[in-house]
């Protein structure tokens, strides 16, 4: 199956809309929410009225546009954005002396996530990625079991031998703790590079997520494109609570060659 998952959901009203758009049109299948955002309340209300499958795109990165007044969250947020974004490699370093924000702070986005939409979420990535990051992994906050985003997966030269291993370790880790598909591609990296076709191709016999962001404006023109319903006739697709249902759940790959 094919998940197509529009991100940064209720980040801003013109990506809500947007994305909405591209579920309307049937371009995309599922997308994740920011909260504590622009437009967190708004699409959250569209949301529901629509029926769009959603899971939550934990934001430890970027500043929170709303929060409750006299809370803890934004000092705790940033502490954690000030580390993160310290180098491109601060991801990857574990520190002892951010356990409680960390753990703090996902508590409130998931809480505020089931204010809003009055649900839990189908499942659970992060705002460049950073759901991956080594706090989040090795004190295990999010609860295990739950349907969570892999790396993306690079053939091999597409990156460097030591950045394949590390993403390899650590997708088969997530496979032992989580529910995670075979594949994750990037729609933009997809089309710029002419692979879309081999990458959506593995839809036929595995559980594709195909990760798009229509906020940007190239992406958002194909979804709505002619050449988008033919790029994806013929194959299945799925939302992410489908796929917990279909009890597919060990990964078939590594971050390496498909």
């Amino acid at each position: 199956m094919l998940i197509i998952n529009a991100d940064d959901y209720g980040r801003c009203c013109v990506g809500t809309n947007r994305i909405i758009s591209c579920y309307e049109k049937g371009s995309i299948t599922s997308t994740s929410a920011m909260v504590f955002m622009e437009d967190s309340e708004r699409a959250a209300e569209v949301a529901r009225h629509c029926g769009i499958d959603v899971g939550l795109h934990l934001n430890f990165t970027e500043k929170l546009a709303r929060v409750p007044y006299g809370s803890t969250l934004p000092d705790y947020h940033n502490q954690i954005a000030s580390f993160l974004t310290k180098t491109r490699y601060s991801s990857l370093f574990y520190s002892p002396w951010l356990r409680r924000q960390f753990q703090y702070v996902y508590q409130a986005q998931l809480e505020e996530f089931m204010r809003l939409y009055r649900k839990p979420p189908s499942h659970v990535d992060g705002h460049h990625h950073m759901h991956l990051c080594a706090n989040m992994l090795m004190e295990v906050v999010v609860p295990a079991g739950q349907k969570v985003r892999r790396n993306f997966t690079f053939r091999a030269g597409d990156k460097g031998f030591l950045n394949r291993t590390y993403r390899a370790g650590v997708d088969k880790w997530l496979a032992r703790r989580y529910v995670i598909t075979d594949y994750l591609f990037s729609l933009r990296q997809t089309l710029r590079s002419g692979r879309l076709a081999d990458s959506v191709g593995l839809a036929r016999e595995a559980t594709v997520e195909l990760e798009t962001h229509p906020e940007n404006v190239d992406e958002f023109e194909w979804l709505m494109s002619n050449e988008c319903t033919e790029a994806f006739s013929g194959i299945r697709k799925a939302t992410y609570g489908e796929f917990a249902k279909s009890g597919a759940y060990v990964s078939k790959s590594t971050s390496g060659s498909p």
